[in-house]
């Protein structure tokens, strides 16, 4: 399923005024001012969505710094923000998809299937000469009933054991996965054995999502195949979506990791590797994959 829309396609629905709730979800790692830069302008009837709060439940250190928040505070979220059964959802930032892909996952993962990601988000909008509105806006309440456990997660123990039968990605910039660089975790490096994708390579200098075929000979270059068990982490969940939606573009499946880095760095009793090499993998040979939750295979 592809999960993008385009600026195109997104005009026409509203045109023809067919039923779509607009999720704006401006979020960007050391900047807390989202709902400031939302109240500035948006999408035309799009609904703030706080990432902080109503993506990740509290941030804890076995856990990570956004936890995924319990199904049903997610569902009523979901219902505050209109979205009803058989709604389409559109969910854009103002970079590149990063946290938008948040709700996106989220939303597959409680069994919503009709939710896009505006490719190119708010800046595509701007560039196609489109209105923008400033202001709240609060809709009417949803109905929406929401469930759980539609995407594949790992835990860390999967995670550990996942090098040694499949491809564990680590999403983060190069320097945070070679350990040269590290603003928010407690640890600097790499889960042993992951390799490095950094999401800022799925997208072009305008944030719109390769090609399919570029997508997939750049995951193909990093070891992705047909039959190839793929998981994806980042620093605390959230970019990590944004590469899932890639490889999906590119033909493939992958778990995600929820907790990420941030989970992993905080206990002291799990490995972490440095420098450009993925390092030795940690966990049994054979991979620890019965700890992957979720009704979609891999």
């Amino acid at each position: 399923m592809n999960p993008l829309i385009d600026v195109a396609g997104l005009q026409a629905r509203l045109a023809e005024h067919r039923r779509t709730v607009l999720l704006d979800v401006r979020w960007v790692l050391g900047d807390p001012h989202g709902y400031r830069h939302y109240l500035q302008g948006h999408l035309p009837g799009a609904v703030f969505v706080d990432l902080a709060t109503e993506l990740a439940a509290p941030a804890v250190p076995e856990r990570g710094r956004h936890p995924l928040p319990a199904a049903r505070d997610f569902q009523e979220s979901a219902r505050r923000w209109g979205i009803r059964d058989g709604d389409v959802v559109v969910a854009y930032d103002d970079s590149g998809s990063m946290a938008a892909a948040r709700v996106w996952w989220m939303l597959r993962n409680a069994g919503f299937a009709d939710v896009y990601l505006l490719d190119g988000g708010l800046a595509a909008w701007r560039a196609a000469g489109l209105p923008v509105e400033a202001g709240p806006v609060v809709p009417e309440a949803g109905d929406v009933t929401l469930a759980d456990g539609n995407m594949p997660v790992l835990d860390a123990a999967a995670a550990a054991g996942w090098p040694h039968a499949g491809l564990l990605l680590d999403a983060r910039a190069g320097e945070r996965y070679r350990g040269e660089f590290e603003p928010v975790d407690p640890r600097a490096g790499h889960i042993p054995g992951a390799v490095s994708a950094p999401t800022s390579e799925n997208v072009d200098s305008s944030g719109r999502f390769l090609q399919s075929d570029a997508l997939r000979r750049r995951f193909e270059s990093l070891g992705v195949r047909d039959g190839v068990r793929v998981a994806v982490y980042c620093g605390s969940g959230v970019t990590a979506a944004h590469e899932v939606a890639a490889l999906e573009l590119a033909g493939f499946r992958a778990a995600l990791y929820p907790g990420s880095f941030s989970e992993w760095s905080n206990n002291p009793d799990l490995p972490v590797a440095t420098g450009a090499e993925p390092g030795r993998p940690s966990g049994p040979p054979s991979g620890n994959t019965a700890a992957v939750k979720g009704s979609v295979p891999l």
